[in-house]
């Protein structure tokens, strides 16, 4: 299983976009770790780190432009980033305490590509659709 970027995940924006391709880039790096097993432990916590250090850092510059742009759904899709670093912390907690196993393999993958292509599918679109008229 990995991710690919097609121009269905653009949202508008070249800035989000360029963001989100390394996003992808990232996980498929992770869900070939995970996919290797116990093996490759070191390598998944540098890969989740990374990830995490990364999320942050794009979550951050999303809600810049929300805070610039009077984005009317701000509220809403910052509290989608909230959810998604409070489930992948405590699924990196997990991986750190137990190793990979199955089922948190899984739930990893589940997270990381259901998640991020739905929400860039529906919440990223429609906010690099609502910038691409304010700027």
């Amino acid at each position: 299983m990995s991710l690919q970027w097609s121009e269905n995940l653009a949202s508008g924006s070249s800035d989000i976009d360029t963001q989100h391709k390394e996003l992808i880039v990232r996980v498929n790096s992770l869900l070939l770790a995970v996919d290797k097993g116990t093996t490759a432990r070191e390598e998944i916590s540098k890969i989740v780190q990374y990830l995490t250090d990364y999320v942050v850092f794009h979550f951050g510059n999303e809600e810049k432009y929300m805070a610039k742009y009077n984005y009317s759904s701000a509220t809403a899709h910052k509290a989608q980033h909230e959810q998604f670093v409070r489930t992948f912390m405590k699924l990196k907690d997990r991986l750190m305490m137990e190793g990979i196993n199955a089922p948190l393999a899984q739930e990893i993958k589940d997270l990381c590509v259901d998640w991020l292509v739905n929400h860039i599918k529906y919440s990223d679109r429609a906010l690099g659709m609502y910038l691409k008229m304010k700027m």
